[in-house]
């Protein structure tokens, strides 16, 4: 399934940290008892961190989105909470500008921290309904404080900056000039890439600019196509499945990689890209640019093979069928003709309707014969093209 990004840097100024029951001058307050307070979240369907805040006494379906400069609702949600939206201006995020309107922060909860003012933003943008939540938590709120995130039990909590809960890979970590979102480095095949914006908001593992990829001058790459959505909208780049990153001086297993087009995201913002949740998920992580580190613990999943795609087929959930949202570039698919927009019913003289897409990244060498809604049939047999 295609990707979800979301990004927003603004330049606005940095949050100052606060400590146990102490108020920063911007409102932020978090508890003494803080770090008692582990918050559940589960995955959106694009490894977002999904969870309940309360924002002026009401709970809200938030996500936790580091790469986020500042928090953000959805018009939706803007309207039935009856924010109230004052001057607009021009943004740059994923997928393209977008106009963002402005209104008053009121009071957010989350967990041990409590947030009294500050500003919300409002897009006017595309896709919205992809969000999967009211809100974006970004760093306006979550730069003051370290952040706990254990993947593997779905709950994080914040603590106060300086402590360290557990040991792992440590890598640099620091808060990006202006934007304010955390930023770190990473190598790949000796080449030191910075800084790359530690992104809890991005679904996928690793994306670097144009710019950057060619510098790593990285060979024997597979490259296909893939499609991702961010708040400017839905976005095509290149996909690889690469080894050779480093993070903290530790060797990464296989990474998928996404290289943006020719004047993307990571240009445009001035960095060499971005680390997100896609590889995030594979271990605990502690994020504390004010201490200026974050710790990497392996979980489970740490050495997990990459998932990919053997049909070329990006396919999204409508009702009683699939439509094909991308056809990625030299795949099963592609060769054989397939077009964006076309419609799929059944896989295996099974309905689609309801579900999972397992045979969409199936065991090479699978034939699967595929029904599509205007009642023709169709052979595809999978293979790893990338």
């Amino acid at each position: 399934m295609p990707v979800l990004g979301f990004l927003l840097p603004l330049a606005l100024a940095s949050v100052p940290p606060v400590s146990n029951g102490a108020e920063a001058k911007d409102g932020i307050t978090l508890a003494s008892d803080s770090e008692a307070r582990w918050i559940a979240f589960d995955l959106t369907p694009s490894n977002q961190i999904r969870f309940e805040a309360v924002l002026n006494g009401r709970p809200v379906r938030a996500v936790l989105d580091t790469g986020l400069t500042n928090t953000l609702a959805t018009q939706d949600f803007a309207t039935r909470a009856r924010l109230a939206a004052g001057r607009r201006q021009p943004a740059l995020a994923i997928g393209g500008g977008v106009e963002v309107a402005w209104a008053p922060g009121g009071t957010l909860v989350i967990g041990g921290l409590t947030r009294r003012g500050g500003r919300i933003a409002i897009p006017d943008a595309p896709g919205q309904e992809r969000f999967g939540a009211d809100l974006l938590i970004g760093s306006d709120v979550l730069s003051c404080c370290a952040l706990d995130i254990d993947y593997a039990v779905r709950r994080f909590r914040i603590l106060p900056t300086g402590r360290l809960p557990f040991t792992g890979t440590t890598a640099p970590l620091a808060l990006q000039r202006d934007a304010g979102v955390p930023v770190t480095e990473i190598r790949l095949a000796g080449t030191r890439l910075r800084p790359m914006i530690v992104d809890t908001g991005d679904g996928a593992s690793v994306t670097l600019s144009r710019a950057a990829w060619a510098g790593a001058d990285y060979r024997g790459a597979a490259i296909s196509t893939t499609l991702g959505w961010g708040i400017g909208g839905p976005l095509v780049s290149e996909v690889a499945v690469v080894n050779g990153f480093t993070l903290g001086g530790a060797a990464l297993p296989e990474t998928e990689l996404r290289i943006e087009g020719e004047g993307g995201y990571s240009a445009a913002a001035g960095v060499a890209g971005r680390i997100g949740t896609g590889l995030l998920l594979r271990y605990r992580v502690l994020l504390d640019p004010r201490a200026g580190r974050m710790v990497l613990q392996p979980g489970a999943m740490a050495a997990a093979p990459v998932l990919r795609s053997t049909s070329g087929l990006l396919l999204g959930a409508e009702g009683t069928h699939l439509r094909v949202l991308h056809v990625m570039r030299g795949s099963p698919a592609a060769e054989s003709g397939w077009h964006e927009g076309e419609t799929i019913c059944a896989a295996d003289g099974v309905p689609v309707a309801g579900r999972p897409i397992e045979w969409s990244a199936g065991a090479p060498g699978r034939t699967v014969a595929l029904t599509l809604c205007d009642g023709s049939e169709r052979r595809l047999t999978l293979r790893q093209f990338y």
